[in-house]
């Protein structure tokens, strides 16, 4: 509570609030953005693309980020409980359990460590996020690395003037507030505000959290051409969570008990981002953002008995725990320069780009007992780092009234050290610069229909702990994939769609193994994954209305080494969601569907569940289910609005994941909450 006080007061000092009083629509942060609002911002992208925007995030009722995502086409979600701590993610046949794809926050990286490794201990909480862009294609080549997937951005909120007062209650004994707050000078050229949450819950199967976030926005105009922007965040999660999972018995029985009580998942982050946007001329524009962020991840997890597991069919635990610490820092600036032109006669945008980045971890293994179990000896203490550059170009060329041809290419250098401080300050590092090029295009078939398309070059680097196994330079390069892409949206009449068809053919990917024997890794791997998927939406009158969407991945495979013919794990053949909509001005509601087909839990293909407390990460094969929410909201007045949910009505049963152990999916769940404004 110490620390949530003194983020407040350190939000407060930042804030000048005694500046602002009524005027105009305050200036806007000049934040990199993956798509833009824009008009044609989404005709002019040569890739699929998702947006999720405030109104469709209040109706849903998201409890994270993640249950949001789990209902775009193409994204399967592997939550490990239900506010997604950490983030899973896999679109278009990637493993759900790996980090193939780039996440960002107003354009900055969310994961603690790009190169260094570690991309899942950090995940923005819903609370704060207004809108979210999907972006999947060619287009993504503009960001980088790990953009194989796509680019998925999610936009913080910016108060509006005044007082908003968020507050949600809801089973599992969860408690949330959030308040939004937002002031603007008397001119209009500056304004400042503030997003604050507070939230606790026991849990469902009482995996509790306390969690406080807390993010202030400031900018100004300086003159008419240049604004200023700047973003202060603190966020703290104590959470009772494990890798373990219920024993398959327990699981079929319909346990409910916390399998690793006592072990704790404990982050916070602190982060600042400075963004400046000058507009040189009614046809240039220059965009720069500096950003800072510190993350603090200690995971203490008890050991495990296995025999005595093994006897009582649940795990037992010992006096000994662990405390797998680490920490995150990281320094980055990023410019990009927009150019309206005219090429050879003809009418141009170009976007030049360059980002320096840099990246260290302070990883610690403590060894305590029960009797002082947060302080321990250090038995392992290593710091990995990373620098990075690149840059990259792309120019839109309007060819004809109907034909854009957007050729790019992106470069990525980047040097990764290890040291560890426990073996004599040894150390090691590595480089590698991939060369990343792409072409997308997109063709009006009509007044209301588009044809998109496009193939790229995208690639993810090799972590330090790969990169440098056992203190050797592996002489890695990035795991690469050529992806295409071919598609068409459009609109007729109460109808609107999106139908594409993808092939990602992914290789040079790290393997253990190498015909080397002075080395432990390879780029051996390789996986094919090509699919298709289908958007709909269709007004249907009296204010009804119906969104599907439907996602066929036939191929997702492992082509070489001693998986090869498997399917990758958390890699499902078919994903659906389909919603029925109404609304009438003062009442909004859903019915929604989401269905997730059966997957693997392991590259072996595995399909019986383990029954015992074998080691290791299980394996098996996961039933295919299908959940029901419902959720509505009405406006009371201009200040009050009320709203409500009923998660998985049928209260279905279900397995999200295997780690050591079933993950099992919540159960029935109830919210009820109002937005008051002051």
């Amino acid at each position: 509570m110490q620390r949530t006080l003194m983020a407040v007061a350190v939000a407060a000092a930042l804030l000048p609030a005694a500046v602002f009083a009524q005027g105009e629509r305050p200036v806007p942060l000049p934040v990199i953005e993956v798509i833009g609002k824009n008009e044609d911002a989404v005709s002019r992208q040569t890739g699929s693309v998702v947006l999720i925007d405030r109104e469709q995030l209040e109706l849903l009722q998201p409890l994270s980020t993640e249950d949001a995502l789990r209902r775009v086409p193409g994204i399967n979600t592997k939550s490990e409980e239900e506010t997604s701590i950490v983030a899973n993610i896999g679109l278009r046949g990637l493993s759900a359990s790996e980090s193939k794809s780039l996440i960002l926050e107003d354009g900055v990286p969310v994961a603690p460590g790009l190169f260094i490794g570690n991309e899942r201990y950090f995940n923005p909480r819903i609370q704060r996020i207004e809108r979210i862009e999907v972006l999947k294609g060619s287009a993504s080549l503009r960001y980088g690395p790990s953009t194989i997937g796509g680019v998925i951005n999610y936009q913080t909120k910016t108060p509006d003037d005044g007082v908003l007062v968020s507050a949600r209650l809801g089973s599992f004994d969860a408690r949330e507030a959030t308040l939004e707050a937002g002031a603007r000078s008397e001119s209009g050229d500056a304004f400042a505000g503030i997003v604050a949450t507070r939230a606790r819950s026991d849990g469902f199967m009482d995996k509790g959290y306390d969690m406080s976030d807390i993010m202030l926005k400031a900018g100004m105009a300086l003159g008419s051409e240049v604004t200023v922007g700047m973003k202060f965040s603190w966020h703290e999660n104590d959470a009772n969570i494990s890798y373990r999972g219920l024993l398959l018995d327990d699981y079929r029985a319909g346990a409910d008990y916390n399998p690793a009580p006592d072990d704790y998942f404990l982050t916070d982050r602190t982060g600042l981002d400075l963004n400046h946007e000058w507009r040189i001329n009614d046809r240039a524009s220059l965009n720069t953002l500096a950003y800072w962020s510190e993350v603090s991840r200690d995971y203490w997890r008890y050991n495990v008995d296995t025999d005595a597991s093994e006897a009582a069919g649940r795990w037992v635990y010992t006096d000994s725990l662990t405390g797998n610490n680490r920490s995150f820092e990281r320094y980055g600036v990023e410019t990009r320069l927009t150019l309206e032109h005219e090429l050879f006669g003809i009418a141009s945008n170009a976007e030049f780009g360059l980002r320096f980045m840099e990246e260290e971890s302070d990883d610690t293994r403590i060894r305590a007992t029960r009797t002082a179990d947060r302080t321990g000896v250090n038995d392992r203490h290593r710091i990995d780092s990373a620098d990075s550059i690149a840059a990259y170009v792309q120019n839109r060329m309007q060819l004809s009234d109907r034909l854009a041809l957007t050729p790019g290419l992106r470069v990525e250098s980047y040097e990764q050290t290890r040291r560890v401080l426990t073996d004599n300050n040894a150390s090691v590092d590595t480089s590698n610069t991939e060369v990343l090029p792409g072409v997308g295009a997109t063709y009006e078939l009509t007044d209301t229909a588009q044809l998109y398309g496009g193939v790229y070059r995208a690639f993810s680097p090799a972590s330090n702990g790969v990169a440098l196994d056992g203190l050797t330079d592996q002489d890695l390069e990035g795991e690469r994939s050529v992806n295409y892409e071919i598609g068409v949206r459009g609109l007729r009449g109460a109808l609107s769609y999106e139908v594409a068809a993808f092939y990602m053919d992914f290789d040079n990917q790290v393997v253990t193994g190498n015909s080397d024997p002075n080395l432990s890794q390879s780029n051996a791997g390789e996986t094919l994954h090509q699919g298709m998927e289908l958007v709909l939406g269709y007004e249907l009158g009296g204010g009804f209305s119906l969104d599907t969407n439907f996602t066929w991945v036939p191929e997702s495979e492992f082509r070489s080494g001693e998986n090869r013919g498997n399917r990758l794990p958390y890699a499902p053949e078919y994903l659906a969601n389909a919603s029925l909509n109404y609304s009438d001005g003062r009442l909004s509601a859903a019915l929604t569907a989401h269905h997730r087909g059966e997957q693997y839990g392991d590259p072996g293909n595995q399909e019986t569940i383990p029954t015992g407390a074998a080691g290791g990460i299980w394996g098996g094969l996961m039933p295919s289910y299908t959940l029901y929410d419902a959720m509505a909201q009405y406006t009371v007045s201009s200040q009050l609005t009320l709203f409500g949910a009923v998660k998985n009505i049928a209260d279905k049963r279900y397995i999200t994941g295997l780690r050591q152990g079933i993950y099992v999916g919540p159960e029935r769940s109830f919210e009820l909450g109002l937005r008051y404004r002051l």
